[in-house]
């Protein structure tokens, strides 16, 4: 799959494909669309010789997602070689109905490896937005160069979908990949960018699938699911927060009913509106294969783990018993990466697999940030709810890459708010002294979920400079670690590297915002350690990375001088040293 010097041919046709293409009937709705197709059109989990593709009718004025009204419908669909329909590959109809919400799922098969298609929906008179997608190399084949998009977390509430925007005008991506919390269970916030429908807490169907509906009106988003194919997994939002197989942090019983019902509300409605090659009783967890160049895995890791653990001196955190992965997915996952041909093993990893060591030199202020931002770490130095609470899981995925030889493997996660750079030691404890990188894994950052700036209330790159450090000097895997941006991450493969952009909106509350690269990071083939890159993707020079090395030096001084003073005999002296008004820290480069 080649996109070298595709990007001015394609951005026209991906925009055009995004906004609807030679439209017919009807009232229209959001980019355009046919009011009988108000929630666009998308496609997913491509193979060689075929891909999902998705919509959602809408037959008349009352039948509103998650109301359970409307008659059975039929809807034609058809893909073709070209936008305007003249070379037709594959067509055919399909029945839908109140049961599935009107929602359509085709899999369109007997499709050319390797190529691109146009594709669209009809229902009487109307005719959907026009889709783009593409077929996955052919099983083994060579292949010099895959680029995909790489996003999570993205709260309604929170923003405008201003990344997605971006990601479907480049017209360079073969696929996007999103690594769950596509959409949040929250009540709605008086005092968000704009509020959820329906008003209240996620609960039941009918509220799952209304939210669901709601994010799929957004212009950006519809744009990118028109643009190109997605290949998804879930984290706990479209569920309930820390959701785990028995419950969830934010679900109550017997307020909110069992559990059980709840969880397969979330997952039916997320099969009905997911271009997801997934339907209840199935399995999310998934391997896709493109050519020899990279198998990519998309894990679950939400419906078979094991509770988490109340705090990380609690002895559960190592029991064998427990899982985050269930064990079938986790022998899947190992035997999957041992007898893997691809070149480069892929993984879409929805909480972290690095860990992190979370040190007491952090103030008050800072670490109940943190603890806003990634979760129940108790002033202590885990946060349970990612793999750091399932050590035995971790240690089986890790000693399988050490011990098989495995290279190549490269985790991308999402779930945390912040963009990470990390090196998987075997042996984080004597790390980097002894042992090597068995693997590296990749974070992007929140599409507009808060990050640390936005709980601290502060100005970008600030005082999370300092927090960065600290944590830096704490994990000297962490190569790479911004705690402030809101935005998206394009990941290039090669057969000499994988390499990684993080782009940071300049507002997320504007649908209009720029972006703009902070950094660039790649595993160059046979390493499994990360080198930075002086240069983007698209020639800009990464402007954390390369514009602030003076602000970054001055954190790391601070930083030091937080750990020396933790480290000496009076300590009792110490103070608490928050440089919020410090310059070297406060400046934002120009």
């Amino acid at each position: 799959m080649n996109t070298l010097n595709r990007r001015q041919a394609l951005r026209a046709g991906s925009l055009a494909a995004a906004g609807g293409v030679a439209l017919a009937g009807g009232v229209t709705g959001a980019l355009g669309a046919p009011a009988a197709f108000q929630h666009g059109v998308a496609s997913g989990d491509p193979l060689p010789d075929g891909v999902l593709l998705w919509t959602r009718l809408t037959p008349s004025a009352d039948a509103v997602p998650g109301s359970g009204r409307g008659r059975q419908q039929t809807v034609g669909w058809e893909i073709a070689h070209d936008p305007e329909f003249r070379r037709i590959a594959a067509r055919g109809r399909v029945g839908t109905g109140p049961e599935r919400d009107h929602t359509v799922k085709v899999d369109a098969t007997g499709l050319a490896a390797d190529t691109w298609y146009y594709y669209r929906f009809t229902w009487r008179d109307s005719v959907s937005p026009v889709g783009r997608t593409r077929t996955a190399p052919a099983r083994g084949s060579a292949v010099d160069l895959l680029r995909f998009g790489v996003v999570s977390c993205s709260d309604w509430q929170a923003g405008h979908f201003a990344a997605y925007r971006h990601l479907a005008e480049r017209g360079d991506l073969d696929l996007v990949i999103h690594l769950g919390d596509y959409l949040y269970e929250y009540e709605a916030d008086p005092d968000g960018v704009r509020p959820h429908d329906p008003p209240v807490e996620m609960v039941t169907l009918e509220h799952y699938r209304r939210r669901h509906a709601q994010y799929k009106t957004d212009p950006a988003l519809q744009a990118l699911h028109a643009a190109t194919p997605w290949v998804v997994t879930w984290d706990d939002h479209e569920s309930a927060n820390d959701s785990w197989s028995g419950g969830a942090e934010n679900h109550t019983e017997p307020d909110e009913g069992p559990w059980s019902e709840r969880q397969a509300a979330s997952q039916r409605a997320y099969a009905e509106w997911m271009p997801v090659r997934y339907e209840p009783g199935g399995h999310i967890y998934r391997r896709l294969e493109f050519g020899s160049l990279v198998e990519l895995s998309m894990l679950d890791l939400r419906t078979y783990r094991s509770q988490q653990v109340s705090h990380p001196f609690d002895r559960g955190i190592h029991d064998d018993e427990r899982t985050i992965t269930g064990r079938k997915q986790l022998e899947w996952l190992t035997s999957g990466l041992v007898t893997a041909t691809a070149q480069w093993k892929l993984i879409g990893n929805s909480v972290m697999i690095s860990p992190a060591q979370f040190p007491s030199t952090l103030n008050t202020r800072e670490f109940e940030a943190l603890t806003d931002l990634i979760g129940p770490i108790e002033g202590v130095p885990y946060n349970v709810d990612q793999w750091d609470g399932y050590t035995h899981d971790r240690a089986t995925v890790l000693r399988t890459l050490r011990d098989h030889g495995v290279s190549g493997t490269v985790f991308l996660t999402g779930d945390i708010h912040s963009g990470w750079a990390t090196e998987l030691p075997a042996d984080p404890l004597t790390y980097p002294l002894t042992g090597d990188s068995v693997a590296t894994e990749l974070v992007c950052t929140s599409v507009t979920s808060d990050n640390i700036d936005d709980y601290l209330r502060v100005p970008p790159r600030t005082l999370s400079l300092v927090v960065e450090a600290v944590l830096k000097l704490a994990n000297p895997h962490v190569k790479y670690l911004d705690f402030d941006s809101h935005g998206f991450s394009v990941l290039e493969v090669t057969p000499e590297a994988v390499r990684m952009d993080w782009f940071r909106l300049a507002d997320r509350t504007d649908p209009d915002s720029s972006a703009e690269v902070t950094a660039s990071y790649r595993v160059p083939a046979g390493t499994n350690k990360l080198e930075r890159v002086p240069r983007s993707l698209d020639g800009a020079t990464p402007r954390f990375e390369a514009a602030t090395e003076a602000e970054r030096a001055e954190a790391e001084r601070q930083a030091r001088a937080r750990q020396a003073r933790e480290t000496a005999p009076n300590t009792a002296a110490r103070r608490d040293d928050a440089p919020s008004n410090e310059p070297a820290a406060s400046r934002e480069a120009s």
